[in-house]
Parts: structure tokens; sequence; C-alpha cells
């Protein structure tokens, strides 16, 4: 099977998944306006710096872009259970082709929930540069290298029953910890746990807006050191569960 023929049926996969497309887009939006719309005149959030309606458009679409990209462990799982996982083991198709085409799937998805929470933003008075919105559309990307790596692990490890309820509390605790419902507070220990994860950064980016300029070293030696553990994994999974070497 050529890379360009895989992509194209991921995407065609994907792109007629109604329900996915309900629970990634649907729920981010409603849970933005609940959330933010009430406080749409709150300009400092929890002494944050950044205005209620900025801070939660960014931090849901973190949750849904990190969600989305877990989602993927759920189609590999039951691409594992039907049986197209050993078709695609006795086709041409490489690890590498096969890891490029379900980050490229992901970030498609990504792309689309960043877009319509971005759009949400604007009707409740969002307002940055065009500097800034590429910036916090940048790191929101680089952050979500660990989590395309994390879905496809689980969907390798995972049986379609066990990985729906594995990958909806991953979110939501990753969420929690990440600072999706709260900015999180800059002492403590949730604090100190929440900076050795990739989720925290993923809703850091919203700051560059305010902070003008993007994170600091930790912020790119954590999400760095959980691509390149995830990456690693990913690969050694996936190898195993198709027999490749």
């Amino acid at each position: 099977m050529k890379t360009t023929v895989y992509l194209r049926y991921e995407l065609l996969r994907l792109l007629r998944n109604r329900r996915f497309f309900v629970f990634a887009l649907g729920l981010p939006i409603a849970l933005y306006f609940l959330i933010a719309g009430p406080s749409r005149h709150v300009t400092d959030l929890d002494d944050s710096g950044i205005s209620a309606p900025q801070y939660f458009m960014v931090s849901l679409a973190a949750f849904g872009t990190m969600s989305g990209m877990l989602a993927a462990g759920g189609r590999i799982a039951n691409e594992r259970a039907s049986g197209w996982t050993r078709q695609l083991r006795i086709s041409p198709l490489s690890a590498a082709a096969y890891f490029r085409t379900k980050l490229a799937t992901g970030y498609v998805m990504a792309l689309l929930t960043m877009a319509v929470l971005y759009l949400c933003g604007l009707s409740l008075g969002v307002s940055m540069t065009a500097r800034d919105w590429l910036e916090v559309t940048g790191l929101m990307l680089v952050a979500l290298i660990p989590f395309a790596a994390l879905g496809i692990v689980a969907g390798h490890l995972l049986n379609p029953d066990a990985v729906g309820p594995v990958i909806g509390g991953g979110s939501a605790l990753l969420a929690f910890v990440g600072g999706t419902w709260f900015p999180i507070s800059e002492h403590g220990f949730l604090h100190s746990l929440a900076q050795a994860m990739p989720s925290y950064w993923l809703v850091q980016a919203s700051k560059v807006a305010v902070e003008g300029g993007a994170w600091g070293a930790t912020g790119w030696l954590v999400v760095a050191a959980w691509s390149l553990a995830l990456g690693a994994l990913a690969l050694q999974v996936y190898r195993r569960d198709s027999g490749r070497r």
C-alpha cells in the first residue's frame, strides 16, 4: 500500500466519523460558552494576566486537541480487532509511513478544533496580534506531539473494550493537571507536578500573548523528553504488534 493511499483513506475515515466530530468539536464548544460566557468581562483570571475568554479558549482548545490525538488509540485498537493491522503487516507500508499518517490525521483534527475554538474566542472579545495567534498555535502543535505518540501506544497495548475508558480517564486527568479548568498556582505540589506534564505546557501556550515570548527552557525540555520517550515506545509496541523489525 502506498503512503498516499493510506493517508487518503485515514483522512476520509476521520472526516466521516460523525460521533468523533461531536466529541472533539461539540463538547469543547459547549464547555467554552458555559464556562467563559458568564466570565466574558473578567480581564485578569485568577491573577494570570489573561482574560477569562482568552484563557479558556486556549485551554479548551488544548483539551479538544489532546482528546483528539489520544482518540487515535481507539481507532487503532479497533483496527487490530478487525484484522486491519494484519493486512498492513503484509503490505509494503513502512513504520515511518504509518506514524506519519497517524500524525497527519491527528493534526488535521487538531487544526479544525483550534480554528473553531478561536472563532468562539473572537465572538467573546478575544483580541491578539497576528503574531500572537501564530505563536500560540505553533506552540500548541508542538506540545501535541507526545499525545499523538501516547494515542498510538494505547491503541497497540489495549483492546477496544479497555481503550475508551483509559483514554477518557487519562484525558480528564491530564486536563486537570494541565490547568484546563483553572490556572495552576505558582507554588505547591500541584504546580511542581504540572510543570512535568506536557498538558501543562499545552495550556501555557495562552501566555504567549501577554508575556511576549515562547515557553522557557523547562517547557521545551519537558515536551521534548515526553515526545522522545513516548515516540520510542510507540515504535516499539507497533513493531511488536505487527511483527516488524
